[in-house]
C-alpha cells in the first residue's frame, strides 16, 4: 500500500502531492514501483494534529480519485478518512477500500456506508485522537496485545453486522498511534498474536517518529532504511499489507527477505 498524502502538513510529506496532477504523477510512480494499493489521505493524523472539516478533507481527496481514475481504472484505491460522509463521496468517486483510523468510533454510519458499497475496510486501534493520542494516559496499557485485539475484534464484530464480508476486512493494530517505542516494538514482534483472529492484517510503519528515536534521525525521509528493517521483520512474521512512503525500496527489501526465508523450499525465482 503506497502512501498519497494530499494534505499540506503530513508529518513527512505535507504539501508535496497535494496539487492534482502531482498526485497522479505520484500514483502512477507508486504503482510502476510495484504498489497494490494506494491510500489517499486527506487529513494529517500526525501525532498531535487538529481536525479539519469533512468538507476539507472532501475537497483535497475527490479531485484525486477522479484524476487517478481518468489514468487508471484498475487501480486499487483506498481513502483514509474517519467520517462516513467523506468515504460515501470516496466510494461515489471510485474508491475501494475505507482505511479507518478510529475503526467506526468517530462517525456514525461508517460501516453502513461501507457495506453499502460492498466496499473493503481498514480497521485501526487508536485511543483518543490524532491531538492527543500520545498523552501519558493515553500511553497506559495493563495489557497491550489483549487490550488491541479486543479492540479490534468489537470493531470487526461490528463491521460484519453491517454486512460487510470478513474478506473485506483487514485490521491494523496501529503502530504509532497511542503507542510509545516499546509498545510499538511489542506490537511489532508479535504478529502472530493478531494474526489468530483471522482476518487481514496491515500495519503502517513508514518513516514514524519511533523509528526516528531508535536511530537517532530527526528527518522522517531518512527514516528509510530503519522502516525497511522493521517492515522486512513484520512481513516474514505474518503481515499480509504494508502502508508504505518508498514502495520500490520496501518491495526489494521483503522480496530479498523472502526469499532467504524460503530458499530451503526452492519457492524464490526470479520474477
Amino acid at each position: 500500500m503506497g502512501i498519497l498524502n494530499v494534505t499540506p502538513d503530513s508529518f513527512s510529506d505535507g504539501a508535496k502531492y497535494i496539487e492534482p496532477e502531482k498526485a497522479v504523477a505520484r500514483t502512477l510512480e507508486m504503482l510502476g514501483a510495484g504498489a497494490d494499493i494506494i491510500d489517499i489521505g486527506g487529513e494529517s493524523t500526525r501525532p498531535g494534529s487538529a481536525e479539519i472539516s469533512a468538507d476539507e478533507e472532501i475537497s483535497r481527496v475527490v479531485p484525486v480519485i477522479n484524476r487517478i481514475r481518468e489514468e487508471n481504472q484498475s487501480c486499487v484505491i483506498s481513502v483514509d478518512t474517519r467520517r462516513a460522509v467523506t468515504a460515501a463521496e470516496s466510494l461515489m468517486a471510485g474508491a475501494d477500500i475505507i482505511n479507518d483510523i478510529s475503526a467506526f468510533s468517530c462517525s456514525e454510519g461508517m460501516a453502513e456506508t461501507v457495506a453499502q458499497y460492498d466496499a473493503g475496510v481498514v480497521l485501526m486501534h487508536m485511543r483518543g485522537t490524532p491531538e492527543n493520542m500520545q498523552s501519558p494516559e493515553n500511553l497506559n496499557y495493563a495489557d497491550l496485545l489483549g487490550e488491541i485485539a479486543s479492540f479490534l475484534k468489537s470493531a470487526a464484530d461490528k463491521a460484519l453486522a453491517a454486512g460487510i464480508k470478513k474478506d473485506h476486512i483487514i485490521l491494523d493494530p496501529g503502530i504509532g498511534f497511542a503507542k510509545d517505542v516499546p509498545q510499538n516494538l511489542e506490537i511489532a514482534a508479535n504478529m502472530d498474536f493478531f494474526r489468530d483472529m483471522g482476518y487481514a492484517l496491515l500495519a503502517g510503519p513508514s518513516r514514524k517518529t519511533f523509528i526516528g528515536k531508535i536511530l537517532g534521525i530527526e528527518n522522517p525521509e531518512e527514516r528509510k532504511w530503519g522502516t525497511a528493517g522493521i517492515a522486512a521483520y513484520m512481513a516474514l512474521n505474518g503481515l499480509d499489507i504494508l502502508r508504505v512512503h518508498d514502495v520500490m525500496e520496501m518491495r526489494h527489501v521483503i522480496k530479498m527477505a523472502g526469499c532467504c526465508k524460503s530458499m530451503e523450499r526452492g519457492l524464490c525465482h526470479e520474477s
